[in-house]
């Protein structure tokens, strides 16, 4: 029975930092996967493949050149499935070769196999092929991800009815969708299938989507989609799935029907933890199969066992689970390190993108804390006109007592780059003045800033400093 420093269930982004992490401080660990190919979800079916599909369809339909060339401009007429997923297997392959190297150059080992808690300090490893052995660590860490969560009523089929997970192997493009759940994966694949024509319905239970984020940004986010061809219906809760060969029969509570090619369920994951068998080290998880952890050293209840990534719940972003799996290998191996910045960034890769960072106008108001905004449309600067981009803004919140920048929200291409120019500012606690003092370079669409900065800047009070002075009148 081997014994080792750490031992990390799962290899997506938060256990393969966390891995790495141990490696460079030359203790020993290993990584166990539950897949036959190392990087979890994230690059399997998740973050990784649903980005490089995006960007896959964004360049074949010719999207961002449509405002020069018209809606019918297409850079390959007729667009398969295969076409799709080409570039996909190339970037997957090349992802999990590079994981894999990083585990060789930092002295990671690893297993593949189902893990499964025995006792304290022990877990039992099981193989596809039926081998079975037992480690045991001084320290684990839980980083095993999520999987769909599917509703018995909902007929999957892996062909017409499909799960995210699923639908990254698609065999046939349809020429209508369905997406239930209008969260980050529904909105994002939503969005990109209506770049190829397709037509989608996007149908959400609740009567908003997106809540996390600014209500004014996802209100005219709401209208582009919209023109842009997805019929958005909120407030529409599924009440029968039928599955009817070659289409699929949607019925809605409130009596409506649609009927579609293909229906994506899109709502909702649930922690990955079913198997591990937590009763055996004292572990329970919430209704989601979420564990509760110590959200600064990612501890949970048991103080030799940790959880990263998306296990955890909320944010559930590969950026975050990086940062966890790196703070919570330093923390078991009693290591000192830099903490995880206050301010990140929320990325959805949707056409367009939207990205935020701090607060939003709602936050602001429920903590009472007065402010100015900033607005930017990227058709006013320069590089958007080259780059022919119609729509698209940042929008900037700035303290008025401060004059501090509360937040950033950005909508339009580019935004998942754009917002780490304002998540610098927010985590450095500087003000609007240094958008209006910067020099940005010419053309591009970070100059946004500036003229959002300088759109708050003149709203705002002037500075004492920045106030003529009248000089007096001279005496008789």
């Amino acid at each position: 029975m081997s014994h080792y420093d750490l031992v990390i269930l799962g290899s997506g982004p938060s256990g393969r930092a966390a891995g790495i992490q141990a490696g460079k401080l030359k203790r020993k660990v290993l990584v166990i996967d539950r897949k036959d190919r190392f990087g979890g979800v994230s690059v399997h079916t998740g973050t990784v493949p649903s980005k490089t599909l995006r960007e896959t369809v964004l360049n074949l339909s010719g999207w961002r050149e449509r405002s020069f060339y018209g809606r019918a401009y297409r850079v390959k007429e007729d667009i398969a499935a295969e076409d799709l997923k080409a570039r996909m297997q190339m970037t997957l392959g090349y992802e999990v070769d590079v994981l894999e190297h990083q585990f060789n150059r930092n002295h990671v080992a690893t297993l593949y196999g189902q893990a499964r808690f025995t006792g304290p300090n022990e877990v039992e490893v099981l193989t596809d092929a039926g081998d079975s052995s037992r480690v045991t660590a001084d320290r684990f860490l839980i980083a095993t991800g999520t999987v769909t969560y599917r509703p018995k009523d909902v007929p999957f089929n892996g062909t017409t009815i499909l799960d995210s997970d699923d639908f990254v192997e698609m065999k046939q493009i349809p020429r209508s969708l369905v997406v239930v759940g209008a969260g980050v994966i529904g909105v994002e694949y939503a969005t990109m299938f209506a770049t190829l024509d397709v037509r989608v319905t996007l149908i959400e239970p609740r009567t908003s989507f997106l809540d996390f984020i600014d209500r004014a940004t996802i209100g005219t986010f709401t209208h582009l989609i919209r023109e842009n061809g997805v019929d958005l219906r909120l407030g529409s809760a599924i009440e029968k799935v039928e599955d009817a060969g070659k289409h699929v029969e949607i019925t809605l509570a409130n009596g409506r029907h649609v009927r579609a090619e293909m229906l994506l369920y899109a709502a909702g994951r649930m922690g990955a933890t079913a198997t591990l068998n937590l009763d055996a080290v004292g572990l329970t998880t919430d209704h989601r199969g979420r564990l509760e952890v110590d959200r600064k050293t990612y501890q949970t209840k048991v103080p030799y066992i940790y959880a990263t990534g998306d296990v955890i719940g909320h944010p559930s972003l590969a950026s975050t689970s990086l940062q966890q799996g790196r703070v919570a290998a330093c923390h078991a191996l009693d290591t000192p390190t830099l903490p995880e910045s206050p301010f990140y960034p929320y990325g959805i890769y949707s056409v367009p993108e939207i990205s935020t960072c701090g607060m939003s106008e709602e936050e602001a108001q429920e903590k009472g804390v007065a402010y100015e905004v900033g607005m930017a449309r990227f058709r006013e600067t320069s590089r958007g006109h080259i780059m022919g981009v119609e729509n698209g803004f940042l929008k900037m919140l700035v303290s008025l007592k401060t004059r501090r920048i509360l937040g950033v929200q950005i909508v339009g291409e580019g935004a998942t780059e754009l917002i780490h120019i304002g998540q610098a500012v927010l985590n450095l606690k500087g003000t609007v003045d240094y958008f209006v003092e910067n020099t940005f370079n010419y053309p591009t669409l970070a100059e946004a800033y500036k003229i959002a900065g300088l759109d708050a800047f003149n709203r705002m009070p002037i500075p004492e400093e920045y106030k003529v002075k009248k000089k007096a009148a001279p005496k008789e």
